[in-house]
């Protein structure tokens, strides 16, 4: 029996595409696609105005036939705004809850967390998925809370476990340098092949769309969908990566 599972992390801009158009369709579009078994989603809404009102990760994941949860981290008094967990086999949510702001700058963007746990092949797999902020500092903190106990360091957030998201931090920043002191980068664990960036879709230059995994699992293959569909859905290109369970 295969031990293998995909994960995709993906910033769905509010579905709404490079070409200015609403389309959370043409995102289940680009999941289904690549057929991972679990998916991580930034930048959803949930019943807001400039969306038509949509609520996206539920359209999406009934769209996809997969579980969801979905966590705002922005609440609005018409809906919400945040990151969802999606999983063709069965997930529970552990956590979601808000990861830290500068507070000296207080009027900067909320930013949230999930952690799921989905079983596979009889394994229960940690996924936490996240989106951090645009300022360095909030980042930092940010990094530290996600691998802190109340989240990666929790006792019960046993390996194999997944993180993944936007962190708005390139290779050697010292975000990413906090994060990969527990966890592999994906995108450095297939020889002979270079990371590749993931935004902006049309001319993607920048690697700040991660994966990171436990030790104990084993990266089998990663691609970054180039195409003309991901090119126009996004602002972001997914990231996909196929492990190995232990």
């Amino acid at each position: 029996m295969s031990r293998t599972f995909s994960v995709m992390t993906y910033n769905v801009h509010s579905c709404i595409g490079t070409d200015r158009q609403l389309s959370p369709l043409r995102i289940a579009e680009v999941i289904d696609r690549c057929n991972p078994d679990i998916v991580a989603l930034q930048e959803l809404d949930a019943g807001l105005p400039r969306t038509e009102m949509i609520d996206q990760a539920h359209l999406i994941a009934m769209t996809l036939e997969m579980s969801f949860h979905f966590h705002s981290s922005i609440h609005l008094k018409e809906g919400g705004y945040g990151n969802a967990i999606l999983s063709r086999s069965p997930v529970q949510l552990i956590k979601a809850g808000a990861v830290p702001t500068d507070p000296l700058h207080p009027s900067f963007e909320r930013r949230g967390a999930l952690w799921a746990e989905v079983e596979l092949h009889g394994v229960k797999i940690q996924v936490l998925a996240t989106h951090f902020g645009l300022n360095r500092g909030e980042r930092v903190r940010q990094a530290r809370a996600v691998t802190g106990p109340e989240w990666l360091g929790h006792p019960e957030c046993l390996p194999p476990a997944v993180l993944c998201g936007d962190f708005n931090a390139l290779f050697g920043s010292s975000v990413y340098r906090l994060l990969t002191r527990q966890l592999h980068d994906v995108q450095r664990k297939v020889k002979g092949r270079l990371p590749r960036g993931t935004w902006p879709a049309q001319l993607p230059f920048m690697r700040i769309d991660h994966l990171f995994v436990t030790h104990n699992l084993k990266v089998r293959s990663v691609s970054v969908p180039r195409n003309p569909l991901t090119r126009v859905a996004s602002d972001h290109l997914p990231l996909v990566v196929t492990l190995e369970l232990p």
